[in-house]
């Protein structure tokens, strides 16, 4: 069956990506949106990127409003900061929610109302130029055609997707991940292995895709703990922005699936980072994918060493499975409780959580038929 496959228009990597993007940010206009947070702007990393901008001519305006997982308060103070500014393009500097916010600022950039409006429905708004720069390995939301933006008044996370949402320019410099602290790079890089996990368990997955996601599993596997322990490695660190942008591209084309359907509603509910509401969730949530994909959670398993050819389907995606709950061990990802969350707010909610989490439309990609009881059970497995 034919699919299709889209990227960034392009995409700039490795060490000194950002000097190398130059010329291909000259191209994309003269007075940028630079989207980011205040810890950017505190490190210096905005200052970099305003300097690679003020040299090729341009007006930057910095707006350093995302102050966590973006909301429709935010998209909205963005929005009305390009238009006062007559911006004409958007540049993105931090994790996923500046990447994510940007797109949704520049989805808005034409018609105006609000991000909400686009609930349910694909995005087809005409785009300003779209670049991201990424400071975590992890979200590759510099190389998908999605957003998360959160909804204030009805509590829920809105997936939001549209092709034009896709950055035309991905820069990938490890410089930028560089300070991120080791729970951070836990967060995201787990983050990633459930992007490249479900892209290739999905019932959308596809050979293309399949690629990516390979490559970004055995990737993280290697590479994850190192920057996890020792931050300033520039391999490391280097290895896994190549991870996670294989891990965007993947899921971009096949979707994610049951981990990342029942993640938004914690991280709306509760507030917990989406890397980590995922990695809280993946050891029961692949328990319960494995059945109805052996096969490939077993090609996995071998794939990153962890099961042999003698082992059967089963018995290797079994192997699979416990080399990722280790990982998520060895990161010290915190229970629902050790986050601090109560088990009796937690489990008044399950029943909301369970209908957003199907609305999502995310576990209905799972290789296993999901239903909302279900969900409700799992949810009530992580205590």
């Amino acid at each position: 069956m034919a699919a299709q496959f889209i990227m960034p228009g392009q995409i700039i990597s490795g060490t000194g990506a950002l000097t190398e993007a130059k010329t291909a940010l000259g191209k994309m206009g003269k007075r940028p949106l630079l989207v980011t947070d205040p810890v950017m702007v505190r490190l210096g990393n905005c200052a970099k990127v305003e300097e690679v901008l003020k040299e090729q001519g341009m007006e930057p305006v910095v707006f350093d409003g995302v102050t966590g997982e973006p909301t429709d308060f935010m998209i909205e103070a963005g929005l009305e900061s390009y238009l006062q500014n007559h911006c004409d393009f958007l540049v993105a500097l931090g994790g996923g929610s500046p990447i994510d916010s940007m797109k949704a600022i520049g989805a808005l950039a034409e018609k105006g109302g609000s991000i909400s409006d686009y609930m349910g429905k694909v995005i087809e708004a005409e785009m300003p130029p779209m670049a991201a720069i990424p400071t975590t390995a992890g979200t590759g939301s510099e190389a998908t055609q999605f957003t998360i933006i959160t909804d204030t008044q009805k509590d829920i996370k809105m997936l939001l997707k549209g092709a034009v949402l896709m950055p035309d320019l991905a820069i990938i410099d490890p410089q930028f991940t560089m300070t991120a602290p080791a729970s951070v790079t836990a967060a995201t890089g787990l983050d990633a292995l459930c992007h490249c996990v479900e892209a290739y368990t999905s019932g959308k997955a596809q050979p293309m895709s399949d690629t990516f996601a390979v490559s970004a599993v055995k990737r993280i596997f290697s590479w994850l703990p190192a920057a996890f322990h020792d931050g300033s490695s520039e391999e490391a660190r280097t290895q896994m922005s190549i991870a996670a942008l294989e891990a965007g591209v993947a899921f971009n084309n096949s979707s994610v699936t049951i981990i990342h359907g029942m993640s938004r509603p914690i991280g709306a509910l509760f507030h917990v980072a989406h890397g980590i509401s995922n990695a809280m969730l993946m050891e029961v949530c692949l328990d319960f994918a494995l059945e109805g994909a052996y096969d490939r959670f077993g090609e996995l398993g071998r794939l990153i060493g962890a099961a042999d050819l003698s082992d059967s389907d089963e018995a290797a995606a079994r192997k699979f499975l416990e080399a990722v709950t280790k990982l998520t061990k060895e990161l010290q990802i915190p229970t629902l409780e050790e986050y601090g969350i109560v088990r009796e707010d937690f489990f008044k909610v399950i029943d909301k959580m369970a209908q957003d989490a199907m609305d999502s439309g995310s576990p209905g990609n799972t290789r296993r038929a999901v239903s909302i009881e279900d969900v409700k059970t799992l949810y009530k497995a992580l205590w």
